[in-house]
């Protein structure tokens, strides 16, 4: 594959607060981080190099990792290696920006032709490093504190205003943002004062050779699963923010509904506790207890790709309830292996899910209402085979080939424009 962008030769990326090296689904680590690793992978086959600064979390950890052949991954010391909290790390950023100018002071001038920061924290340090070495910035949020607040739950805490005021100072800095979808995009402008010319939209992906069609019949062989199961899957970070426990709570109303469902539902709620799920690691159980349905819910340690394409191709439907979503892999993942996604609609969803399935995006977060839908595609075979060949056709739009070109292209902007006389 050609480079587009023959004078790119290398960048730094920045992910302060969670290394692509680390397992999605737990902790901090989620979406974010697959889409740092996979686009990197594909912009070092362009015969770019990448490094990519993150802070050091472990004593354990090399100085510098090689993530692919031409990707580099460096950790940088900031604060004590582990209990930090993502809401501590603004306290750091002194001595992670210290660290970063370090490793480009080493080199000659000239170094590195191009930041991209990632998340809020990142941006911060990009920021800093963008002026010292006079090259551009190109800044993607992820997730946005203003948008967060719109859309939490009520039992979740809201951003803190120093994020707030931090992500405006980003946003103003960049000399290019990327949004996920074009709604990220509007909020950008909305609620950040964004410059419309500066922002671009460009969509995350999929490993579509790794995320495929399989047998269900194998697939629940393999996980131990009766083949007559009705299996309802939840894939993320355990945390308000993603709503497992509205899941849940469907799941319940569901058996109101159906209770013949009972001997062969099974929820399974695949990730870690991240966020303020943290501060009660044991609330989905608690809550399962409560409801009266614990023996339906199978709690899923975080899992590599490998284990996970077995629970997607295993699922009846794959359920994202999250009360905000800047695009949700999960979906795409899901759809790639054929599986039909009833999702909320917020933020990306509308935009990760197949048309087909736009009319089957649950808005609110009212148990009925999910369980409602949820019914609706388990009772209509057809539908559910429609809604899953939907899917599947929209994820093969979405490799990370694509993504990672239309990156390229940004780049290539916010180089020419800095390079123009002032």
């Amino acid at each position: 594959m050609n480079n587009p962008i023959s004078d790119l030769r290398r960048i730094a990326i920045l992910s302060v607060h969670s290394s692509p090296l680390h397992q999605p689904g737990t902790g901090d680590s989620g979406g974010m981080n697959v889409y740092i690793a996979e686009t990197a992978k594909v912009l070092a086959r362009q015969n770019i190099e990448i490094e990519i600064f993150t802070r050091a979390t472990s004593i354990d950890e090399a100085d510098v990792t090689e993530l692919a052949p031409g990707v580099t991954v460096r950790h940088i010391q900031a604060g004590p290696f582990e209990g930090l909290r993502k809401e501590d790390l603004p306290a750091q950023l002194c001595a992670v920006t210290a660290g970063v100018l370090r490793a480009e002071a080493s080199q000659h001038i000239g170094y590195y032709d191009l930041i991209h920061s990632h998340y809020w924290l990142s941006g911060q340090v990009g920021w800093i490093a963008q002026e010292r070495w006079d090259v551009p910035l190109v800044h993607t949020m992820h997730t946005m504190a203003r948008v967060k607040n719109l859309q939490m739950s009520e039992d979740d805490r809201p951003e803190p205003a120093i994020r707030e005021i931090g992500e405006e100072q980003v946003v103003h800095a960049a000399d290019r943002l990327v949004a996920n979808t074009e709604a990220e995009a509007k909020e950008l402008v909305e609620l950040y004062d964004a410059i419309p010319d500066k922002v671009r939209v460009v969509h995350p992906g999929v490993d579509l050779t790794m995320f495929t069609p399989g047998d269900r019949q194998e697939a629940r062989i393999r996980l131990g699963i009766p083949q007559d199961a009705v299996l309802l899957l939840f894939v993320g970070r355990i945390q308000p923010l993603k709503a497992p426990d509205v899941l849940l709570k469907a799941a319940s109303e569901l058996l109101k509904m159906q209770p013949q469902l009972r001997s062969k539902l099974i929820v399974a709620v695949c990730g870690g506790p991240s966020g303020t799920g943290l501060e009660n690691s044991n609330s989905l159980a608690d809550l399962a207890d409560e409801l009266g349905i614990r023996e339906c819910v199978r709690f899923v340690p975080p899992l590599g790709r490998d284990g996970l394409i077995h629970w997607f191709r295993s699922a009846n439907i794959t359920v994202v309830p999250s009360y905000s979503e800047s695009f949700g892999l999960v979906a795409l993942e899901s759809q790639a292996c054929g599986t039909p996604v009833i999702a909320a609609h917020v933020g990306g969803l509308p935009t990760a899910v197949a048309s087909e399935a736009r009319d089957y995006l649950v808005r609110g977060h009212n148990p009925v209402d999910w369980a409602n839908m949820i019914a609706k595609v388990l009772a209509d075979t057809s539908l559910a085979d429609r809604l899953g060949q939907a899917g599947l056709l929209h994820a093969a739009h979405f490799g990370w080939e694509s993504t990672a070109n239309s990156l390229l292209e940004v780049y290539q902007e916010a180089v020419t424009e800095r390079r123009r006389p002032r």
